[in-house]
């Protein structure tokens, strides 16, 4: 018996977008009564000449979200998907999970699915969180025995307990996301299917999120799908990752190779995002700007070479004892290293903008998305002058250093750092 879960061939899937604009302006849209006069004129038009050519619809444009995908998904496998927005992740989830019909091209799904795409689906908001458990779980075809087995585990995970038999429509996001979650990954489906909806959660949750489906694809055996912008995320959770290009299989491969590729590709935006600028109008003392060198440029940095954190400075009045630090922190808001710079510069006795650079001469962060966080305060007085948070975003890659046996996981490490190994002689 073949261990292959899902195949997809040649997928397609596509959108018609209608275009009500009215010939005499591009700019206003149709009435209701265009609409029906229209209409009516062309079923006249059908009647009296009914084999008369038919003319293309310039007001409908096809948009294809999925083309030609094809890919193989093994049971146990944790599967990445990334791209862009709008490259087709979210559509192909859709299709994997029955949620939408594709256009053309053929799915076989061996076992039972379930899905988390977007926060208000799979729950009726009507029904209260205990109620909601025990309807999903049906929906897999798991009977209630089964469902209470189950059930201590969701709640305990999605710490609800207290509004457990409160409507989920008066949830936050953030409890509706977490017991959405808790249900999919806990009432044992063959397929789990996850969106950036974690997003919603805070940082811990997350991470509770992605040990929970490295459990169930290593230590359960299921077979997991997880789209997310963090590429660190993707990097923890999966060895294999599917890239989407306009929706396209750009490539289908080891994660950090496809990570590099993404980045590659999102050069432009990391560049625009590796800067920080302050508003024109600030006055007092304050970070004026800041930048991250990268090895690569663009905002693109390689484990283990140089980089440089450059800040402006500007001081409206002397102080004292300035002091000026900042912090690494990951994209699962994990504070990674600190660097500190005391002031006993000329800058404390002369008011003006003044350049700072911390040079790091090997940077040997894990690969993922990394932003900083700063402090400029005024020691003495222990006066915080500004403190700025996810600027400057930057991404490590490892695409100079590809193991050959096995891609780099995140959960390894955080930070890589080099040595040297020696042996001596046997004692």
């Amino acid at each position: 018996m073949s261990d292959t879960v899902i195949r997809v061939e040649n997928l397609g899937k596509k959108f018609i977008i209608a275009h009500q604009l009215n010939n005499s302006s591009h700019h206003s849209y149709k009435s209701l009564r265009d609409v029906i006069t229209d209409g009516a004129k062309s079923l006249t038009k059908s009647l009296i000449k009914p084999n008369h050519q038919k003319m293309s619809n310039p007001a409908r444009e096809e948009f294809w979200a999925l083309k030609d995908v094809a890919f193989e998904i093994k049971q146990g496998e944790a599967i990445g998907v990334i791209g862009r927005n709008g490259a087709g992740k979210s559509t192909l989830l859709k299709v994997l999970s029955r949620i939408t019909e594709p256009t053309k091209g053929r799915i076989s799904i061996k076992g039972r699915v379930a899905s988390l795409l977007e926060v208000g689906t799979g729950f009726h908001p009507e029904l209260t969180g205990r109620e909601n458990i025990f309807l999903n779980g049906s929906v897999l075809g798991m009977s209630r025995v089964e469902i209470k087995k189950k059930f201590d585990e969701i709640v305990a995970f999605a710490e609800v307990e207290k509004f457990l038999d409160t409507p989920v429509k008066r949830y936050s996001s953030g409890m509706y996301v977490r017991l959405a979650f808790s249900v999919a990954a806990h009432l044992d489906p063959e397929i789990l299917i996850v969106d950036e909806v974690l997003a919603v959660g805070d940082s811990a949750f997350q991470k509770k999120c992605l040990g929970k489906m490295g459990d169930v694809s290593s230590k359960e055996g299921r077979t997991v799908l997880f789209v997310s912008h963090s590429m660190q995320a993707i990097a923890q959770l999966t060895k294999r990752c599917i890239l989407l290009s306009k929706g396209t299989v750009e490539f289908d491969g080891a994660t950090s190779k496809a990570v590099q590729l993404y980045l590659c590709g999102q050069k432009e935006d990391i560049e625009a995002r590796a800067a920080y600028q302050a508003p024109e109008n600030k006055t007092g003392n304050y970070v004026a700007w800041a930048k991250v060198h990268t090895s690569e440029g663009e905002g693109i940095h390689c484990w283990g070479k140089p980089i440089t954190f450059e800040f402006a400075l500007n001081i409206e009045k002397p102080h004292e004892s300035l002091s000026f630090s900042f912090q690494i922190v990951s994209s699962l808001q994990q504070p990674i290293a600190i660097f500190w710079f005391f002031s006993d510069a000329p800058f404390r006795h002369e008011p003006g903008t003044h350049i700072f650079r911390c040079e790091i001469p090997k940077l040997r962060l894990y690969m993922g998305s990394y932003t900083l966080t700063t402090w400029f305060s005024e020691r003495r007085s222990e006066t915080l002058l500004e403190n700025l948070q996810e600027i400057c975003q930057f991404e490590v890659s490892m695409h100079e250093f590809e193991r050959p046996d096995y891609p780099w996981e995140a959960n390894e490490c955080t930070y890589l750092e080099d040595a040297v190994w020696k042996t001596g002689e046997k004692y």
